[in-house]
């Protein structure tokens, strides 16, 4: 479940800090190392939402969109 939250990190989030992480260290990779990649994003992105239920941190370079009501 984390791992696909990770690539709705990717598509959504392009301009953060983890998303431009994973593109520089795994993008030209090929598949193994993509999936490699995938899941230390996904481990980063649980510690960046501890950080943000824990102290309210948002990461660096993400964008919270406000709901629609």
């Amino acid at each position: 479940m984390i791992v696909e939250i990770a690539w709705l990190w990717l598509r959504f989030q392009p301009k953060s800090a983890l998303a431009r992480w994973y593109l520089a260290r795994f993008a030209g990779g090929g598949l193994r190392m993509r999936r490699i990649g995938i899941v230390a994003l996904a481990r980063k992105l649980l510690i960046a939402l501890w950080r943000y239920l824990e102290d309210g941190v948002i990461p660096q370079g993400a964008r919270l969109i406000a709901p629609a009501i």
